[in-house]
């Protein structure tokens, strides 16, 4: 027998036995036992395919609040690089800020700014400074690094792990950085392609899967921020 107090107070709170999922499926199993083996509960039957499709709407809604939640995060994250970006008042200080200010903002292991030159080998003493950020390559490196050696359409954000023959770019990094993100840079009319490297140590960082939205807006501010320092 239940106890008085718990019974009257189930009796002037019944609410709390229909808020109580478990307690309402022990009840409902409790039926379906006394009504024996031979009878088919349809109602019972009907609720528990209710029951999983709420579930699966619910995990649904979680999946979709936390994938807002880390587009919403990933927004930040790239506007706060992009202030940190436009800071410097020297070009020097713009390639140094990218390795070290905007690497950790946006939690890459390493940046890597790619421009192309006729003679590469010239460049000025200024830019061999800046060896750990700058990397001068020749004419058609841009197109066949993105590509791969492939015959294949160029893409302006390519997400992929580190290819084991291309790995030369990291310098010291290089055999550390397993997956890469490159986007293509245009620097404008009569002026050779660029390219923008962010590396990471893990493989998984940059996957093709991955949306590219962010890191398309990212390379546009840097293509139209190094387009002014060009000129």
């Amino acid at each position: 027998m239940i106890e008085p107090d718990l019974r009257d107070r189930l009796l002037s709170e019944p609410e709390l036995l229909l808020e109580d999922k478990d307690v309402m499926n022990a009840l409902i199993a409790a039926n379906e036992r006394t009504m024996g083996s031979n009878i088919v509960d349809l109602r019972g039957i009907a609720m528990e395919r209710l029951e999983a499709r709420l579930e699966r709407l619910e995990d649904t809604h979680r999946s979709v609040i936390a994938a807002a939640y880390e587009n919403l995060a990933g927004t930040n994250q790239v506007h706060r690089a992009i202030l940190q970006m436009l800071d410097p008042l020297s070009f020097e200080d713009f390639l140094k800020t990218l390795n070290t200010d905007v690497a950790a903002t946006l939690r890459v292991d390493c940046i890597r700014l790619v421009l192309e030159s006729v003679q590469p080998e010239e460049s000025p003493s200024f830019l061999r400074k800046l060896g750990d950020v700058l990397y001068v390559a020749e004419p058609g490196f841009v197109t066949d690094y993105l590509s791969g050696g492939r015959n294949v359409p160029i893409r302006p954000v390519v997400l992929r792990q580190v290819q084991p023959d291309n790995d030369n770019l990291y310098g010291d990094r290089s055999g550390w950085i397993r997956s890469e993100a490159l986007m293509r840079l245009d620097f404008g009319k009569g002026r050779l392609p660029g390219m923008l490297v962010l590396g990471a140590e893990d493989p998984h960082q940059f996957k093709p899967t991955h949306g590219t939205d962010l890191l398309a807006f990212f390379a546009g501010v840097f293509e139209r921020t190094m387009r002014r320092w060009l000129s």
